[in-house]
C-alpha cells in the first residue's frame, strides 16, 4: 500500500471512480451529488494518480473498465452495472428503485452497460480535460494533487 494517499480518504466514505472527460459520467456525478443526502460519496477520476492506485490495489485492469467503479472501503468494490446499481441503492428518491435490476445477474446487465459505455463519447461527447468541480462541492473530489 502506498503510504501517503490513504489520509486523503476520510473514514466512512465511499468512493466513485469515474471517467473525468466523459460528459455522461460528468452528468452522472452531478446527479449523484444532488441525491447523496448523507454526503457519503467522494469522487476520483479513473485516470488520476489516486484513481490508478485504487484500481491497482484491487487488481482492476483500467483497460477493461470503461467508466465507473464503486468502492466501499474495507467491504467491497463493484464495476460496470453493479457499480451503478449499488450507487443508486444508496441515493435518496426514485433512483433507489433501480436496485430491482440487481435481481438479474451481471452477465445479463453488463452487455447493456458495455454498449452504452462503448458509445458514450459519440452520444454524449467528451471534454479535453477532467472537469473542474464547482467550488461548493470541490471537497467531495479526491486527488493526490489536492
Amino acid at each position: 500500500m502506498s503510504s501517503g494517499y490513504h489520509k486523503l480518504i476520510p473514514e466512512g466514505v465511499k468512493i466513485i471512480l469515474f471517467d473525468g472527460v466523459c460528459n455522461l459520467c460528468d452528468q452522472s456525478v452531478q446527479f449523484i451529488i444532488k441525491r447523496d443526502a448523507k454526503k457519503q460519496f467522494r469522487y476520483v477520476s479513473l485516470d488520476s494518480d489516486l484513481g490508478k492506485k485504487l484500481l491497482s490495489e484491487r487488481g482492476i485492469d483500467r483497460s477493461k473498465i470503461d467508466s465507473i467503479v464503486f468502492i466501499d472501503p474495507n467491504t467491497a468494490y463493484y464495476i460496470k452495472s453493479s457499480a451503478a446499481l449499488e450507487i443508486a441503492k444508496q441515493l435518496k428518491g426514485w433512483p433507489t428503485i433501480l436496485q430491482v435490476f440487481l435481481i438479474f445477474p451481471s452477465w445479463l446487465r453488463d452487455p447493456i452497460y458495455d454498449f452504452i459505455a462503448k458509445n458514450r463519447y459519440r452520444w454524449f461527447g467528451k471534454k479535453d480535460a477532467c472537469m473542474i468541480p464547482d467550488p461548493s462541492f470541490k471537497s467531495l473530489f479526491l486527488d493526490l494533487d489536492n
